[in-house]
Protein backbone atom coordinates (compact mmCIF):
# COMPACT_ATOMS: atom_id res chain seq x y z
CA UNK A 1 0.00 0.00 0.00
CA UNK A 2 1.62 3.89 -0.38
CA UNK A 3 3.04 6.10 1.79
CA UNK A 4 0.94 9.35 1.37
CA UNK A 5 2.80 12.50 1.97
CA UNK A 6 -0.61 14.88 3.56
CA UNK A 7 0.20 18.22 3.84
CA UNK A 8 -1.70 20.09 6.79
CA UNK A 9 -2.17 23.61 7.38
CA UNK A 10 0.72 26.44 8.28
CA UNK A 11 -1.66 28.20 10.74
CA UNK A 12 -5.04 28.62 9.22
CA UNK A 13 -7.14 25.41 9.58
CA UNK A 14 -9.62 26.03 6.67
CA UNK A 15 -6.38 25.55 4.08
CA UNK A 16 -6.83 21.88 5.19
CA UNK A 17 -7.62 20.09 1.70
CA UNK A 18 -10.76 18.17 1.04
CA UNK A 19 -8.66 15.42 -0.27
CA UNK A 20 -6.24 15.83 3.08
CA UNK A 21 -9.11 14.99 4.96
CA UNK A 22 -10.35 11.93 3.11
CA UNK A 23 -6.60 10.71 2.47
CA UNK A 24 -6.74 10.88 6.57
CA UNK A 25 -9.66 9.27 7.40
CA UNK A 26 -9.00 6.38 5.08
CA UNK A 27 -5.54 5.68 5.60
CA UNK A 28 -4.99 2.82 8.34
CA UNK A 29 -2.35 4.36 10.33
CA UNK A 30 -1.06 8.23 10.63
CA UNK A 31 2.92 9.04 10.98
CA UNK A 32 2.83 12.48 12.78
CA UNK A 33 5.34 14.65 14.09
CA UNK A 34 4.10 15.08 17.48
CA UNK A 35 0.65 13.13 17.88
CA UNK A 36 -0.56 15.70 20.30
CA UNK A 37 -0.48 18.28 17.94
CA UNK A 38 -1.93 16.68 14.80
CA UNK A 39 -4.48 15.35 17.36
CA UNK A 40 -6.02 18.36 17.59
CA UNK A 41 -6.53 19.05 13.97
CA UNK A 42 -7.95 15.39 13.69
CA UNK A 43 -10.14 16.12 16.29
CA UNK A 44 -11.13 19.57 14.50
CA UNK A 45 -12.33 17.26 10.82
CA UNK A 46 -13.47 14.46 13.17
CA UNK A 47 -10.83 11.76 11.99
CA UNK A 48 -10.58 8.65 13.93
CA UNK A 49 -7.48 6.92 12.59
CA UNK A 50 -4.82 6.08 14.87
CA UNK A 51 -1.50 7.63 15.03
CA UNK A 52 2.42 7.20 15.45
CA UNK A 53 5.60 9.26 16.51
CA UNK A 54 7.36 9.99 13.56
CA UNK A 55 10.25 12.66 14.34
CA UNK A 56 14.05 13.10 13.76
CA UNK A 57 14.75 11.25 17.07
CA UNK A 58 12.90 8.17 16.53
CA UNK A 59 13.14 8.18 12.93
CA UNK A 60 16.09 5.65 12.16
CA UNK A 61 13.68 3.45 14.15
CA UNK A 62 10.26 3.93 12.27
CA UNK A 63 11.85 4.05 9.20
CA UNK A 64 12.18 0.26 9.00
CA UNK A 65 9.02 -0.52 11.37
CA UNK A 66 6.81 1.50 8.62
CA UNK A 67 8.17 0.54 5.48
CA UNK A 68 7.58 -2.62 6.80
CA UNK A 69 3.93 -1.92 7.39
CA UNK A 70 3.86 -0.54 3.95
CA UNK A 71 5.02 -3.99 2.55
CA UNK A 72 2.61 -5.87 4.65
CA UNK A 73 -0.22 -4.07 3.25
CA UNK A 74 -1.29 -1.02 5.42
CA UNK A 75 -1.95 2.36 4.51
CA UNK A 76 -0.01 5.35 5.94
CA UNK A 77 -0.44 9.02 6.04
CA UNK A 78 3.22 10.67 7.26
CA UNK A 79 2.36 14.19 8.07
CA UNK A 80 4.37 16.83 10.04
CA UNK A 81 3.08 19.79 12.30
CA UNK A 82 2.94 22.41 9.70
CA UNK A 83 3.45 22.00 5.46
CA UNK A 84 4.35 19.63 3.14
CA UNK A 85 6.25 16.31 4.89
CA UNK A 86 9.77 15.64 4.03
CA UNK A 87 10.96 19.61 2.85
CA UNK A 88 13.38 20.22 5.57
CA UNK A 89 12.20 17.25 8.07
CA UNK A 90 12.65 13.68 8.68
CA UNK A 91 9.92 12.42 6.68
CA UNK A 92 12.58 12.82 3.47
CA UNK A 93 14.12 9.37 5.34
CA UNK A 94 11.42 7.62 5.03
CA UNK A 95 10.25 8.59 1.49
CA UNK A 96 13.74 7.40 0.23
CA UNK A 97 13.60 3.98 1.85
CA UNK A 98 10.06 3.61 0.52
CA UNK A 99 11.34 4.75 -2.64
CA UNK A 100 14.45 1.80 -2.29
CA UNK A 101 11.64 -0.75 -1.18
CA UNK A 102 9.44 0.21 -4.44
CA UNK A 103 6.53 1.28 -2.10
CA UNK A 104 4.56 3.97 -3.67
CA UNK A 105 4.88 7.94 -2.50
CA UNK A 106 1.46 9.86 -2.94
CA UNK A 107 2.19 13.77 -2.44
CA UNK A 108 -1.07 15.09 -1.05
CA UNK A 109 -0.08 18.76 -1.77
CA UNK A 110 -1.53 21.92 0.24
CA UNK A 111 0.19 24.52 2.23
CA UNK A 112 3.24 25.24 2.59
CA UNK A 113 5.53 27.83 4.04
CA UNK A 114 8.34 28.74 1.43
CA UNK A 115 5.84 28.61 -1.33
CA UNK A 116 3.17 31.32 0.31
CA UNK A 117 6.10 33.63 1.23
CA UNK A 118 7.32 33.86 -1.94
CA UNK A 119 4.50 34.42 -4.13
CA UNK A 120 3.41 37.60 -1.87
CA UNK A 121 6.91 38.73 -1.39
CA UNK A 122 7.29 40.52 -4.13
CA UNK A 123 10.98 39.46 -5.09
CA UNK A 124 11.43 37.62 -8.76
CA UNK A 125 10.07 34.33 -8.38
CA UNK A 126 10.77 32.93 -11.57
CA UNK A 127 13.74 31.22 -10.27
CA UNK A 128 14.79 30.46 -6.31
CA UNK A 129 16.62 28.57 -4.22
CA UNK A 130 15.33 26.82 -0.61
CA UNK A 131 17.92 26.68 1.88
CA UNK A 132 15.46 25.18 4.80
CA UNK A 133 16.99 25.70 8.07
CA UNK A 134 20.73 27.50 8.45
CA UNK A 135 23.29 25.20 10.18
CA UNK A 136 23.43 26.89 13.81
CA UNK A 137 27.10 27.86 13.99
CA UNK A 138 30.77 26.62 12.74
CA UNK A 139 32.16 26.11 9.64
CA UNK A 140 29.25 24.92 8.05
CA UNK A 141 26.85 27.97 8.72
CA UNK A 142 29.91 29.58 7.48
CA UNK A 143 30.42 27.88 4.31
CA UNK A 144 26.79 27.76 3.18
CA UNK A 145 26.26 31.71 4.00
CA UNK A 146 29.58 31.97 1.73
CA UNK A 147 28.13 29.79 -0.87
CA UNK A 148 24.99 32.25 -0.72
CA UNK A 149 27.52 35.63 -1.60
CA UNK A 150 26.56 35.51 -5.28
CA UNK A 151 23.49 33.60 -5.52
CA UNK A 152 21.30 35.23 -8.38
CA UNK A 153 18.01 34.09 -7.32
CA UNK A 154 15.91 35.14 -4.38
CA UNK A 155 16.97 32.24 -1.75
CA UNK A 156 14.75 31.59 1.23
CA UNK A 157 14.86 30.27 4.58
CA UNK A 158 13.27 29.45 7.94
CA UNK A 159 14.81 30.98 11.02
CA UNK A 160 13.51 30.72 14.68
CA UNK A 161 12.95 33.84 15.96
CA UNK A 162 15.37 34.18 18.57
CA UNK A 163 17.90 33.47 16.12
CA UNK A 164 16.46 36.16 13.59
CA UNK A 165 18.88 38.73 14.46
CA UNK A 166 22.32 37.17 14.67
CA UNK A 167 21.08 35.64 11.19
CA UNK A 168 20.19 39.24 9.60
CA UNK A 169 23.75 40.17 11.01
CA UNK A 170 25.45 37.28 9.71
CA UNK A 171 23.97 37.48 6.18
CA UNK A 172 25.11 41.29 5.98
CA UNK A 173 28.70 40.77 6.89
CA UNK A 174 28.83 37.90 4.41
CA UNK A 175 26.36 38.78 1.34
CA UNK A 176 27.60 42.79 1.39
CA UNK A 177 25.78 45.28 -1.04
CA UNK A 178 21.99 46.64 -0.37
CA UNK A 179 20.08 43.54 -0.69
CA UNK A 180 16.10 43.48 -0.50
CA UNK A 181 14.68 41.12 2.19
CA UNK A 182 11.34 40.22 3.08
CA UNK A 183 10.77 38.66 6.17
CA UNK A 184 7.40 36.31 6.44
CA UNK A 185 5.91 36.06 10.05
CA UNK A 186 2.91 34.03 11.34
CA UNK A 187 1.52 33.40 7.61
CA UNK A 188 -2.05 32.73 7.27
CA UNK A 189 -2.63 33.44 10.63
CA UNK A 190 -4.16 36.58 12.69
CA UNK A 191 -0.93 37.69 13.05
CA UNK A 192 0.51 37.50 9.69
CA UNK A 193 3.48 40.10 8.43
CA UNK A 194 5.03 40.87 5.92
CA UNK A 195 7.98 43.25 6.41
CA UNK A 196 9.98 44.51 3.25
CA UNK A 197 13.63 46.73 3.76
CA UNK A 198 16.92 46.08 3.17
CA UNK A 199 19.57 43.78 5.36
CA UNK A 200 20.57 46.69 7.00
CA UNK A 201 17.04 47.69 8.08
CA UNK A 202 15.72 44.62 9.25
CA UNK A 203 18.44 45.08 11.56
CA UNK A 204 17.67 48.16 12.92
CA UNK A 205 13.91 46.86 12.46
CA UNK A 206 14.42 43.90 15.14
CA UNK A 207 16.65 45.92 17.44
CA UNK A 208 13.38 48.11 18.20
CA UNK A 209 10.55 45.41 17.76
CA UNK A 210 10.81 41.85 19.31
CA UNK A 211 10.75 39.17 16.93
CA UNK A 212 7.61 37.11 17.53
CA UNK A 213 6.74 34.20 15.58
CA UNK A 214 8.42 31.15 12.69
CA UNK A 215 10.16 33.37 10.28
CA UNK A 216 10.14 32.46 6.79
CA UNK A 217 13.33 34.85 5.41
CA UNK A 218 13.45 35.73 1.36
CA UNK A 219 17.01 37.84 0.05
CA UNK A 220 16.91 38.88 -3.40
CA UNK A 221 19.68 37.53 -5.33
CA UNK A 222 22.62 39.73 -6.69
CA UNK A 223 21.87 41.40 -9.40
CA UNK A 224 25.53 41.52 -11.08
CA UNK A 225 27.19 38.07 -11.09
CA UNK A 226 30.36 37.68 -10.08
CA UNK A 227 33.39 36.61 -12.13
CA UNK A 228 34.29 32.89 -11.84
CA UNK A 229 38.14 32.96 -11.62
CA UNK A 230 40.33 30.05 -10.93
CA UNK A 231 42.60 30.33 -7.85
CA UNK A 232 45.60 30.68 -9.87
CA UNK A 233 43.93 33.62 -11.95
CA UNK A 234 42.82 35.12 -8.65
CA UNK A 235 46.50 34.61 -7.36
CA UNK A 236 48.14 36.65 -10.58
CA UNK A 237 45.54 39.44 -10.28
CA UNK A 238 46.62 39.55 -6.69
CA UNK A 239 50.49 39.95 -7.59
CA UNK A 240 49.26 42.58 -10.05
CA UNK A 241 47.41 44.90 -7.41
CA UNK A 242 50.30 44.27 -5.02
CA UNK A 243 53.04 45.53 -7.60
CA UNK A 244 50.96 48.41 -7.91
CA UNK A 245 51.39 49.69 -4.62
CA UNK A 246 47.72 48.47 -2.91
CA UNK A 247 47.90 46.53 0.71
CA UNK A 248 46.89 43.46 0.82
CA UNK A 249 43.42 44.35 2.49
CA UNK A 250 43.07 46.53 -0.39
CA UNK A 251 43.50 43.94 -2.96
CA UNK A 252 41.47 41.55 -1.25
CA UNK A 253 38.64 43.67 -0.96
CA UNK A 254 38.93 45.24 -4.23
CA UNK A 255 39.14 41.11 -5.79
CA UNK A 256 36.33 39.75 -3.61
CA UNK A 257 33.87 42.06 -5.52
CA UNK A 258 34.83 40.82 -8.53
CA UNK A 259 34.67 36.88 -7.66
CA UNK A 260 32.90 34.32 -5.76
CA UNK A 261 35.47 33.99 -2.99
CA UNK A 262 35.29 36.07 0.04
CA UNK A 263 37.94 38.89 1.30
CA UNK A 264 38.94 36.86 4.32
CA UNK A 265 39.84 33.69 1.43
CA UNK A 266 41.22 36.55 -0.66
CA UNK A 267 43.73 37.53 1.83
CA UNK A 268 44.54 33.99 2.79
CA UNK A 269 46.01 33.89 -0.94
CA UNK A 270 48.28 37.16 -0.53
CA UNK A 271 49.70 35.21 2.37
CA UNK A 272 50.28 31.94 0.54
CA UNK A 273 51.79 34.04 -2.23
CA UNK A 274 54.56 35.16 0.15
CA UNK A 275 55.50 31.49 0.83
Amino acid sequence: MPLYLVATPIGNLEDMTFRGVRILKDVDLIAAEDTRHTGKLLQHFEVKTPQISYHQHNASQRVPELVSRLKGGESIALVTDAGMPGVSDPGYELVCACVTAEVAVIPIPGATAVITALAAAGLPTDRFVFEGFLPLKGKERKSRLEALRHETRTFIFYEAPHRLQRTLTDLQEIVEGERAIVLARELTKIHEEFWRGTLEEGIQHYQQTQPRGEFTVLVAGVENPQLTLSEGEIKEQLQDLLRQGMSRSQASRELAELTALSRRQIYQLTLENED
